[in-house]
């Protein structure tokens, strides 16, 4: 049966305009998304298939070019619109987060720095320049790669936050391996940006380190 025959409170876009769009699942959105299906499936059903072949939605999400045109009732179009609806995403929570004092949001500058950075398949090293009330100037991606003690330079940092005119700092890296704790190499790069920076009187307020379903806060833990 076609989605248009359905009952009408059961049709993903009549539901999502009658009970907003955190009542509907995963696959009522996708559909949403996918619009038409294909022969013999339902737009629904296809999303249901997709979200099983690809192991749920954040996978889908995430997939690169190739594996996402080669699924069946998906291609390049489709692939196109959803990058571009995943940056629109990105940069509303970035509008958001510049709206304001940046450490009155704490579950917003999570949201935002996973968004940036929990999809990448390397490590990368970025941080939030800040004013000096804490209002967001610019978040720039720093290093990239295997990061340890020698990788991250606290000169080349202290330099763009002062051609900045930042007055505090929010850094953040990702962990590939999807775990978020925070390893010793971590906790020494913090301390030494903390020393450098504190030189020209910019703060350090927090680390965050981005995992697969999890973000740990240095400040949280105690350690800055």
């Amino acid at each position: 049966m076609a989605i248009r025959d359905w009952p009408e409170g059961e049709r993903p876009r009549e539901k999502l305009l009658a009970l907003g769009p955190e009542a509907l699942s995963d696959a009522e959105l996708l559909a949403i998304f996918l619009r038409v299906g294909v022969r013999g499936r339902s737009a629904v059903d296809l999303a249901r298939d997709l979200l099983g072949a690809f192991g749920g939605l954040r996978p889908l999400l995430e997939a690169d070019r190739q594996r996402f045109c080669a699924e069946h009732g998906l291609g390049m179009a489709k692939f196109v619109q959803l990058q571009a609806t995943l940056e629109l995403s990105r940069r509303h929570l970035a509008c958001q987060l510049a709206r304001g004092d940046a450490l009155t949001s704490p579950s917003l500058v999570r949201a935002y720095l996973a968004s940036q950075l929990r999809h990448l398949g390397h490590e990368e090293f970025a941080a939030l320049f800040l004013d000096s009330q804490h209002r967001v100037i610019r978040f720039e991606s720093l290093f990239r790669g295997t990061l340890d003690s020698a990788s991250v330079y606290p000169r080349e940092v202290a330099r763009r936050a002062l051609e900045l005119g930042a007055g505090a700092m929010i850094f953040a890296h990702n962990h590939p391996s999807g775990v978020a704790e925070p390893s010793d190499a971590d906790r020494r790069i913090t301390e030494r940006l903390r020393e450098a920076l504190s030189l020209f009187e910019i703060r350090v307020l927090d680390h965050f380190v981005v995992g697969d379903g999890e973000v740990v806060s240095f400040a949280e833990r105690g350690w800055i």
